[in-house]
């Protein structure tokens, strides 16, 4: 047998030493201050494991803080009390029954005996997005479909809680005594539910830190929420008591914090068997799970998109009236596009300073960004906050994994406050990472009609301002770790201000370069275009002078500080010549 609360299963860094190992759910959480975080085998399992596990059990062990008032103490002290230790110990112990892996009876987050109506079992590739398994298949996999895929206990339960999360939509196998099977399936089954959003967390310095960033501070819990593994009855309506150990499942809302996090968005059963190398899972069986009607607003891991106040549903293309978006909605991450690139909705911290207008939407942060800027004033300025994103971009009808987006900023706490220094830098210098980008875009279009072709359309290939926003990436995440230094000190900033723009504009002129002196002479000549209203000439000279300009433009300090120089050398030759 393998029990998840006192078996090793999870993987972490340690805050002394480099040796990662195995750890059980009862060491993880009682020596939380210990680690500096977990060891995933793919980015998209550390949310799961938060979500699935290590969140809500904290949660329903030791409640959550009624105000940041009363998270600070338990924020400073750094670690879990010898009290707390024996709460979380005597939670674990009262249910950890529940937690056994291959269970007979109640298998953790699985449906015992569940049997598929074709009588079928299907490799574990089906649990693991990297592998290979009927349309989903990841380029330059060395296995194909039909070699099995052998899995630890360890590796099967970290993925069999990943497929709760973000499993593929579409299709499921049909289970007996699952009432919504038609011909041996299950249609019509959504992606799991942190698929369906951008997710976002707060990560500190430690484990433990990172665990009370992600508990959202409020009332006690209502009684009807529950995490899924309290949720095991044999009989009765899965509409009545919410069961996740039986075939049947339903559409409703989550009813709390530990219902949402411990969705059980797919019926499973792991098959293990043992091999020579001991207990290992190669078959599975996953079918139809519950299904969240919408992502409800407790929900604490995304920021959110708030819908233009004069949006309407519209109609289809066969005429039919479309369903009004809804007020407000997860803000998916867009593939592509590090996450810096986003900060101006991650810090709308004050929702009504980005309410949406009648014709443009507005943007809301996570909740949990909202209250650490709640909390902020009770933590060191200087704190080590880091912005983890995770996402999946699926494809055929969400039936197929086609990118999985992670990316991780350091985010200075002041940058938090709507009215600090550091906020507007930031502000300032995602907008002008864009505005270089969207320069050199404008000079090769320039040059490409000096030679009498037509532009790169936007959302074909990839643009030279994708490769200055590439170049500029490191400089930004470095200005982010300095303001967090140089917290509210107006001349530091300035100075890494400067600093970053000089790099900056260094970074796109040796772009901008390369592009002009590709260009053939004919360039030189230019080409004339005849508009209906005008003719307009466009010659190697003039893209370079509108690049010069708006490069100037754009970086003000860099500007200044380049002219006073030349101002310097001036003057200095001046004097020499005297």
């Amino acid at each position: 047998m393998v029990n998840l609360v006192d078996d090793p299963w999870l993987l972490a860094y340690p805050c002394e030493g480099t040796k990662v190992e195995e750890h059980s759910l009862r060491d993880l959480l009682l020596d939380a201050h210990k680690f500096r975080d977990l060891v995933v085998d793919f980015p998209t399992q550390k949310p799961a494991l938060f979500r699935q596990v290590l969140l809500p059990v904290l949660l329903a062990a030791l409640g959550r803080p009624h105000d940041p008032t009363a998270w600070a103490p338990l924020f400073q002290q750094g670690r879990f009390t010898q009290g707390q230790r024996d709460q979380l110990g005597r939670y674990l112990d009262k249910h950890r029954h529940l937690f056994e892996l291959f269970d007979d009876v109640n298998p953790f987050a699985q449906v015992a005996n569940l049997e598929a109506v074709s009588g079928e079992t299907k490799g574990t590739a089906s649990l693991v997005v990297t592998a290979p398994t009927g349309n989903n298949v990841p380029l330059f996999s060395s296995r194909s479909d039909a070699d099995p895929l052998e899995l630890t206990p360890a590796q099967a339960a970290r993925w069999l809680i990943h497929a709760h999360c973000w499993d593929t939509a579409a299709i499921k196998t049909g289970a007996v005594g699952d009432r919504n099977v038609k011909a041996g399936k299950t249609t019509g089954n959504p992606t799991g539910p942190l698929g369906q959003i951008g997710f976002v967390m707060p990560v500190g310095r430690t484990l433990y830190d990172t665990l009370l960033l992600n508990i959202p501070s409020g009332p006690a819990l209502p009684a009807t929420d529950s995490p899924q593994w309290t949720r095991r009855s044999t009989s009765g309506r899965v509409e009545e008591t919410r069961s996740v150990a039986l075939p049947a499942w339903q559409s409703r809302d989550a009813t709390g914090l530990l219902d949402l996090w411990t969705w059980q968005s797919r019926r499973i059963r792991l098959i293990p068997e043992q091999t020579d190398d001991g207990v290992r899972v190669s078959r599975v069986i996953i079918a139809a799970g519950d299904r969240m009607t919408q992502v409800p607003d407790i929900e604490p891991h995304t920021a959110w998109i708030l819908e233009a106040t004069g949006s309407v549903g519209g109609k289809t293309k066969q005429g039919k009236q479309r369903q009004p978006l809804p007020p407000r909605r997860p803000r998916r991450h867009q593939p592509g596009k590090a996450v810096w690139r986003g900060l101006d909705a991650l810090l709308a911290v004050s929702r009504e300073k980005r309410e949406a207008k009648l014709k443009a939407a507005g943007y809301a942060t996570s909740d949990l960004l909202i209250e650490i800027n709640a909390r902020r004033k009770k933590m060191p300025l200087d704190y080590p906050l880091q912005i983890e994103v995770s996402g999946v971009v699926y494809g055929n009808q969400s039936a197929v994994v086609e990118d999985v987006i992670s990316d991780s900023i350091p985010l200075p706490l002041a940058a938090l406050s709507h009215g600090s220094l550091a906020r507007a830098t930031i502000l300032e210098v995602v907008s002008q990472a864009e505005g270089l980008a969207n320069t050199v875009n404008n000079l090769s279009a320039d040059l490409r009609r000096a030679l009498g072709s037509e532009p790169v359309p936007w959302d074909k290939g990839q643009r030279p301002g994708e490769v200055v926003l590439h170049a500029l990436d490191d400089l930004v995440r470095r200005l982010l770790v300095g303001l967090r230094a140089a917290g509210e000190d107006f001349d530091l900033v300035e100075r890494g201000h400067l600093a970053w723009e000089q790099k900056a504009r260094s970074a796109t002129v040796q772009v901008a370069e390369r592009l002009m002196e590709s260009v053939p002479g004919s360039a030189f000549l230019g080409h004339t275009i005849q508009s209906d209203r005008e003719q307009r000439s466009y010659r190697l000279a003039t893209a370079e002078a509108g690049f010069w300009r708006q490069l100037d433009r754009i970086l003000p300090r860099a500007a200044a500080a380049r002219k006073s120089r030349e101002r310097d050398g001036e003057k200095t030759t001046k004097t020499e010549e005297a």
